[in-house]
């Protein structure tokens, strides 16, 4: 029977070699994705993967446990509301709840000594693999050789001699390898994680100050333009088409919807406990203000609550001034 093994899948070049590794080794591979709403990557891409592999995938939500390291990590931040470390070992404790129920023998990522300063440095990755629970069975393919050996390489389970020491930020070994491997559908190095953009890292501080206490309400921050109305109200308006259309998906039940009909113009979702009708006129005339009739007459755009999509309301856009947009845009 084969031995199997729990891998932490990112979509990126270094969690696919690392899988390939695995399974040049022998193992059962079982392929783990932590899903974020506004994550590191995109599930579709993690499947491609999977399956080019013949791999076992698996999608795992974050839960709302998340947000507090949000608030408060142990290790600190990075330029933004990055919790790298934290957030590594989070994904850990996640896959470790998975390797126990399939009896797996250990869990695997791609990560590379020295190529991230916030969470891939030799003692970071000591803090990962003793606060995700799993102690001696996280095995880093990649830079094996330059960690010390874990418990499934002690006991023989992995030939530690098949594993490879590459370190620092250049991936020139990884394509190398890639193209040797005739690797297809990772996504290109760097970048992903919208924690470490300072302006969503500003909105998601916003909500949290504001007793966000689920997952799910932070999804539509990631997306389109963010504005903070008053303290017990935002608005998040779509920039194309396709953002349209994923802010009017991911909006929650009480949420407000507003989108123009009679003119070409962004949808918005208007989150508040009870918005007023100053609220909703606010909303419609920044549908207006980023419309090619800014400068017109005000316009109507229909809203309804999402919980009820038949009771539609006809709402006259109250259009501010540059300066005020500028005011409450994050």
């Amino acid at each position: 029977m084969k031995h199997k093994a729990v891998g932490l899948l990112s979509g990126g070049l270094d969690s696919a070699l690392a899988c390939k590794l695995m399974i040049d080794q022998g193992f059962e591979v079982h392929v783990v994705y932590i899903d974020m709403p506004w994550g590191c990557g995109k599930s579709g891409r993690m499947q491609r993967i999977a399956e080019s592999f013949g791999l076992v995938f698996k999608i795992i939500p974050i839960g709302d446990d998340y947000l507090q390291i949000l608030r408060k990590p142990k290790h600190g931040f990075g330029s933004a509301l990055n919790p790298c470390a934290d957030c590594h070992a989070y994904m850990v404790r996640k896959a470790a709840e998975y390797m126990r129920e399939i009896q797996a023998d250990l869990i695997f990522t791609g990560e590379v000594v020295g190529q991230r300063p916030m969470s891939q440095r030799k003692e970071c990755l000591k803090w990962v693999e003793d606060e995700g629970g799993i102690p001696g069975r996280l095995l880093r393919p990649l830079s094996a050789q330059l960690l010390e050996p874990t418990i499934p390489e002690q006991e023989g389970i992995v030939d530690r001699s098949r594993l490879l020491g590459i370190t620092g930020r250049s991936r020139k070994v990884q394509l190398a390898l890639a193209k040797e491997y005739h690797l297809e559908h990772y996504s290109q190095p760097g970048g992903g994680c919208l924690l470490t953009e300072k302006i969503f890292g500003e909105r998601l501080k916003d909500v949290l100050a504001r007793g966000c206490s689920a997952v799910n309400e932070t999804a539509i921050i990631g997306l389109g333009r963010f504005f903070r109305l008053n303290d017990r109200a935002f608005a998040v308006l779509g920039r194309d088409d396709v953002e349209n259309e994923k802010l009017i998906a991911q909006a929650l039940s009480g949420d407000t919807i507003l989108r123009p009909t009679e003119f070409p113009g962004p949808a918005a979702v208007l989150r508040s406990a009870d918005p007023t009708d100053g609220d909703l006129a606010l909303v419609a005339g920044l549908i207006q203000f980023f419309s090619k009739l800014r400068s017109g007459s005000p316009q109507v755009v229909n809203a309804w609550r999402k919980c009820a999509p038949v009771r539609i309301s006809l709402i006259t856009a109250a259009v501010p001034a540059e300066e005020a947009v500028k005011r409450i845009w994050m």
